[in-house]
């Protein structure tokens, strides 16, 4: 394993993830709200955002899929070290990272059961903007309406219709994320 995997981590730990942690719940209770996040710095080109979600999400029991281009030695190896979470397949991801269009189609990720509507995938899907015009979200935690660039609305809308199953999404961009559970109904802008 080179060096290059040993940094870029939580500087402390306990402190830091327990702040990255409260900003994800945040934006999953509160869907269509940008948060921004400090206190990763993963090997390129994984975005700050996303480095944050893995540190704070992934352990060795969570399996995560790396889409090109961030399935790079650097990037395996930084996974590695700093969370113990083991590099799987799609069927068997409890997360992914990558680009919408390297992460799709979604319906070969795990969407739950009707006993267990938790065992599904959470898709972290590294977006150009999380600013400007966007897909009208509306749903539980948010007040009226909120509006969220989307990288596939009619898809994502689709998934929204599988409630109680379904995949959750982050979006990241830079040190800035937000967030899409399944439970948000998507419309026009």
């Amino acid at each position: 394993m080179q060096t290059e995997a040993l940094i870029g981590g939580f500087q402390n730990a306990p402190v830091d993830a327990a702040i990255a942690f409260r900003a994800a719940m945040t934006a999953m209770a509160r869907p269509g709200t940008v948060q921004t996040v400090t206190g990763a710095a993963p090997p390129p080109p994984l975005s700050i955002a996303a480095g944050v979600l893995v540190l704070t999400l992934c352990d060795p029991d969570t399996g995560l899929v790396l889409t090109e281009p961030f399935n790079t030695p650097d990037i395996r190896n930084w996974v590695t070290f700093h969370t113990g979470a083991p590099i799987v397949g799609f069927e068997e991801a409890a997360f992914a990272i990558g680009h919408w269009s390297d992460l799709t189609p979604i319906d070969r990720y795990q969407i739950g059961t009707a006993e267990y509507p938790d065992r599904s995938a959470t898709l972290i899907v590294e977006v150009p903007r999380l600013d400007g015009p966007g897909s009208a979200l509306r749903g539980p935690g948010i007040r009226d309406v909120v509006h969220l660039p989307l990288p596939d609305a009619e898809t994502m809308a689709q998934n929204a219709l599988l409630y109680p199953l379904g995949l959750d999404f982050f979006l990241t961009c830079g040190d800035q994320l937000a967030a899409l559970p399944r439970s948000t109904r998507i419309g026009e802008a």
